[in-house]
């Protein structure tokens, strides 16, 4: 028995929305406290932005197909998931020693990452060949799933921005306070 494409892609992106949830939890926030660590602020940006990525992705495809040049916003949200991704990696191994738990999490969502790109390769071939449209489809469970996945996503994306920012203004207001504290000349005694 084969499963279609257009079938298995809700499920797989359903997957990948609950082990990287696992992982953000679980390892950012009880194990690491990414959010409130100011080495890892720029891990922070890059999270805020593929949560982002994946809130769209979940909730576009839960309801809607992406039929003609609308499927070329899907194979750019992917590329882009990937490229934040590897960027991602590089600043994690250059801040922090990673769990091993992370690290098993990252290859499991590599992997899955990499079996999402294959089915949508046939996917997005077979939408991008009709005309451009958003069809409405409906996947059951997983139309559900995705939408409390995408809205998750989502706050969690704003919740990684606006740590972000206040560990960039931290990060700010400690520079200033040096660079003060280096122009303030040292007390004189008197001779």
């Amino acid at each position: 028995m084969s499963v279609a494409p257009e079938v298995l892609l809700p499920w797989l992106l359903v997957a990948q929305g609950v082990i990287g949830g696992t992982d953000t939890l679980f390892n950012h926030e009880i194990v690491e406290r990414l959010p409130q660590r100011m080495a890892a602020r720029g891990e922070i940006a890059l999270h805020a932005v593929r949560e982002a990525i994946y809130g769209t992705l979940f909730v576009g495809l839960a309801w809607h197909a992406w039929h003609g040049a609308a499927a070329l916003v899907i194979a750019a949200l992917v590329v882009a998931e990937v490229v934040v991704t590897a960027t991602d990696e590089y600043v994690e191994n250059r801040i922090r020693v990673m769990p091993q738990n992370e690290r098993v999490l990252h290859v499991l969502l590599t992997l899955n990452l990499g079996v999402i790109g294959a089915v949508l390769v046939v996917v997005l071939r077979a939408w991008g060949a009709l005309p451009t449209a958003l069809v409405p489809v409906e996947h059951g469970a997983a139309s559900v799933a995705l939408t409390a996945l995408g809205l998750a996503s989502w706050a969690w994306s704003l919740r990684d921005a606006l740590a972000w920012r206040r560990l960039h203004g931290e990060a700010a207001s400690a520079r200033a306070t040096t660079v003060q504290a280096a122009r303030v000349p040292s007390e004189v005694k008197p001779r």
